[in-house]
């Protein structure tokens, strides 16, 4: 039914990303939604979240521009990072920074892709600070990037 989800992993934390139409896995652990719009359909009782933290989402005008367009995906992780550098969206990020140090995160968007989403910008951000584009494999299939990510983790170190 539901796509297991992989995720980076630190000795730190774990931060992975689900869509939030996807059912909820007692190993998500605190579940938060980072999108700015509520999704469609979606109730908050199914939604079984924890936190729903909109300041860490894109703005209104970056989300329009983007549009969810691989091809803007890189131009895209590039310009939130910096909105992310905002008073407010920083404060947000290190509230989840917090969260993730308690155990496992969930960054949940509605995003029909979630590996081209903020949310996985975001999980980048949180999992190693990476500067890349915030690539990260969410899907049940290993890749590039998870290699990648584990040899940055090690390097570290």
């Amino acid at each position: 039914m539901s796509e297991k989800k992989s995720s980076a992993k630190s000795s730190a934390h774990t931060v992975q990303v689900r869509r939030i139409y996807d059912e909820a896995q007692k190993s998500d652990g605190t579940r938060v939604l980072v999108d700015r719009v509520w999704p469609r359909g979606v109730s908050k009782d199914k939604a079984e979240l924890d936190e729903w933290v909109k300041d860490v989402a894109p703005s209104t005008d970056l989300r329009k521009w983007y549009s969810h367009d691989p091809e803007k995906f890189d131009e895209f992780a590039r310009r939130f990072r910096e909105e992310l550098k905002g008073d407010d969206a920083a404060k947000a990020l290190d509230d989840l920074r917090e969260l993730a140090q308690k155990g496992t995160l969930t960054l949940l968007t509605a995003a029909k892709r979630d590996d081209i989403s903020q949310a996985t910008v975001l999980a980048g951000i949180l999992n190693d600070g990476t500067k890349s584009s915030g690539k990260k494999s969410t899907k049940n299939s290993s890749s590039k990037s998870s290699s990648k990510d584990s040899k940055d983790s090690k390097d570290s170190k």
